[in-house]
């Protein structure tokens, strides 16, 4: 029986134990996360979900405020087609981010960037192109292309210095997404390097309609990989959703994956993001308090915790401070909802949103509990503390369960007793 460590994923000059760590946002994947893989000879992650909203919480710059006090005057309007994302800010805040990992960055592994297309920002292309030429001169190792087909992002960073020389990858969820994806950007004379090819179990948006459970993994991963055998084309594959143990990620490492990602497992360590009593709420989940809904005002379905608060909450559009997914005429679904819902119940201040949720706000505030499926399983990963509540991991043991396990087995922590005697 072999194990994830009996491999090694091959990126251009660059030999790596072949773990992952996906990217989440807000600031769930942090730096230390992503540093942590790096360290340990994989690859991390980290968003660039709501970046100057991320680097006014770790630098203490004040982007948000800024914007708000160039838009307050629009706050009560439903028509938020004025609010703009300054772009040097924006360049300025994704350049702090990025490049303060970059400068920590130890070890044989790499650490990446997350880019979601459906960050729209009221200027899709501009901002987008922004991002990632910004994290390209921070000096990234690489860029994962996330929530959205990407047909014209690379036509975006063809002519930086360093498009050839960093990793670009793309996530997909179907056969027909990846050969769009190539089709489309076949003209700037590079493939990608690596492809993430994500089933129906993942965590947070899903590239799945509500017919997701229709849906497996290794079907889609196997149709991928015998295509592009096919067409002779030699680019890693690396299946993510749902790879809860060693085992599961050594199945796929034997049928021809060159890596694996994973990320349910790190919510619940020291270097997430995730604040500990919500690290809490995901050990305490279980598998009848996960649900797939349309909540989400970037039109796919979203897994999460049913009990989180952002759900039928009723807060205002928070867009001229934030603004994260206002469309390119400053549309948001969430505005509609929260309008609608007022209209259909005049006079009352506070009026519950069922229909949509403000994502921006609450992924903020961490009140969104997006998760993978098997959240519900992570309770029987490490150990129950008197008190009631869970032990949380490190990142590295988390990272060597994986690399070291063999079949469906856990490590479990060292117990905290023990750490505080030794």
């Amino acid at each position: 029986m072999k194990c994830v460590d009996d491999f090694r994923l091959q990126l251009g000059k660059h030999e790596l134990v072949p773990i992952v760590i996906g990217g989440m946002g807000v600031d769930i994947s942090t730096a230390q996360l992503a540093l942590e893989a790096a360290r340990l000879g994989g690859v991390g992650h980290i968003s660039d979900a709501m970046v100057p909203t991320v680097a006014d919480r770790r630098f203490n710059t004040k982007f948000v405020k800024n914007k708000l006090a160039q838009y307050k005057f629009n706050v009560e309007n439903q028509d938020k087609s004025v609010v703009r994302f300054d772009l040097g800010m924006l360049e300025e805040a994704t350049r702090l981010h990025v490049g303060n990992a970059m400068q920590q960055k130890r070890g044989g592994g790499l650490v990446f960037i997350n880019c979601m297309e459906k960050l729209t920002m009221n200027a899709p292309k501009e901002t987008l192109r922004v991002r990632m030429r910004a994290a390209l001169d921070a000096g990234i190792d690489g860029i994962t292309l996330a929530a959205g087909l990407h047909l014209g992002s690379f036509s975006l960073i063809e002519d930086h210095p360093r498009f050839h020389d960093a990793k670009l990858g793309i996530i997909v969820s179907s056969l027909r997404a990846l050969q769009l994806f190539l089709k489309k950007n076949g003209r700037s004379g590079r493939m990608p390097d690596y492809v993430v090819v994500e089933g129906p179990l993942a965590g947070g948006h899903l590239g799945f309609g509500m017919d997701w459970a229709e849906y497996d993994l290794a079907s889609i991963f196997t149709e991928i990989r015998d295509w592009l055998k096919a067409e002779q084309l030699d680019i890693p594959l690396i299946p993510a959703g749902g790879i809860f143990t060693g085992g599961d990620a050594a199945t796929y490492l034997e049928a021809g994956a060159g890596a694996v990602q994973v990320a349910t497992r790190f919510t619940v360590t020291r270097e997430c993001g995730l604040p500990e009593k919500v690290q809490q709420e995901y050990f305490k989940a279980s598998e009848a308090d996960i649900e797939v809904n349309q909540l989400s005002p970037t039109g796919y379905p979203m897994r999460m915790i049913k009990s989180c608060p952002a759900i039928g909450d009723s807060i205002r559009p928070n867009c001229e401070a934030y603004g994260y997914l206002l469309d390119a005429k400053g549309g948001c679904s969430y505005i509609d909802a929260y309008h609608k819902a007022h209209a259909e119940n005049p006079g009352q201040r506070r009026v519950p949103v069922w229909e949509k949720t403000c994502l921006c706000t609450h992924m903020r505030n961490f009140d969104c509990w997006t998760c993978g499926h098997y959240t519900y399983r992570l309770k029987d990963t490490t150990h129950l503390r008197s008190d009631g509540s869970y032990q949380l991991l490190s990142a590295e043991h988390v990272f060597h369960d994986y690399q070291h396990s063999k079949g469906q087995s856990i490590a479990l922590p060292r117990k905290e007793e023990c750490l505080l005697a030794g």
